[in-house]
């Protein structure tokens, strides 16, 4: 019998196209489906959001103003190398508690998702846009432009599937984000940050922490650079909801809440996911000119 102490990983977080550490220095474990240690996740701290907030920010512009097709380019990439890496993240999946079909379901769905998104990418504009009939001798148009950055609280349940199906939509729109990862089960969420890295997607235009959501909760709805805050656990208790809206009414931050029981469903993905993170635009143009 040995007696070597396993050396368990500690993960980082992802912030601004890097993995730093946190920067309070605090870990907590997280459990495998056996209830055995599995490794160690940055418990992130206000700052961690600050410094998140301002990538995601510096980000923005330029994200924003990349063409709908590259932004689409760009998610169809995320799907190849999430493709390549699909026996890791069933692999990850079983060691929290899936069975091997239930993991490899997922991780095809969450493929499937990024490409879904990835199709909408130069569509949803003709869409939801609009040429408006005037009185005036002017064409007038409404378009949707990108709200801005949006701080994420992605699902406790299906933590890889769940995971993307609240990135894509916001990122494929031109925005920007900051994603808290499940707190029980944050490890697909770093590996697909090792996936987002690797790929076309510019630093901060994905931002990922790990911790506790009730210590994260008021920095994450009441910070002043924030344009949105989207979560969609069906069970979030009444009164965090109440501190959310509370807390979003400082600035008129848009609050999302989209609840969602189960990412498998055919509903859990539409175009509104998009259309919920975009401003309305009208614009007048002279005819003949």
């Amino acid at each position: 019998m040995s007696d070597r102490i396993e050396v368990l990983k500690t993960y980082k977080t992802y912030i601004g196209g890097n993995f730093p550490r946190t920067e309070s220095g605090r870990y907590y474990k997280v459990y495998d489906g056996d209830d055995q240690i599995l490794a160690n996740a940055c418990q992130c701290s206000r700052k961690d959001v600050r410094d998140a907030v301002v990538a995601a920010r510096d980000a923005f512009e330029g994200w924003s103003n990349r063409t709908a097709y590259n932004r689409g380019q760009i998610l169809y990439r995320i799907a190849e190398m999430l493709e390549s890496r699909k026996a890791q993240f069933i692999h990850e999946l079983e060691t929290i508690g899936y069975k091997s079909k239930q993991a490899r379901s997922e991780v095809d769905a969450s493929i499937d998702r990024l490409i879904y998104y990835a199709g909408w990418s130069d569509k949803y504009q003709q869409v939801f846009g609009s040429i408006n009939p005037v009185a005036s001798s002017h064409f007038n148009f409404s378009l949707p432009e990108p709200t801005g950055v949006v701080n994420i609280w992605a699902p406790e349940k299906q933590p890889l599937l769940g995971l993307i199906s609240v990135i894509a939509p916001v990122i494929v729109g031109g925005n920007s984000c900051v994603v808290l990862a499940s707190e029980q089960f944050p490890l697909s969420a770093i590996s697909f940050a090792e996936v987002l890295n690797s790929s076309d997607v510019p630093g901060g235009v994905v931002n990922i922490l790990t911790g506790y959501r009730e210590e994260l909760l008021k920095h994450m709805t009441s910070h002043m650079d924030v344009n949105a805050f989207f979560y969609t656990d069906p069970d979030i208790p009444q009164e965090q909801q109440k501190q959310i809206d509370k807390n979003g009414a400082l600035n008129l931050k848009h609050i999302i809440r989209k609840p969602v029981e189960d990412w498998q469903d055919k509903e859990s993905k539409s175009p509104y996911f998009i259309t919920e993170f975009q401003e309305i635009k009208t614009t007048w143009h002279p005819v003949g000119l």
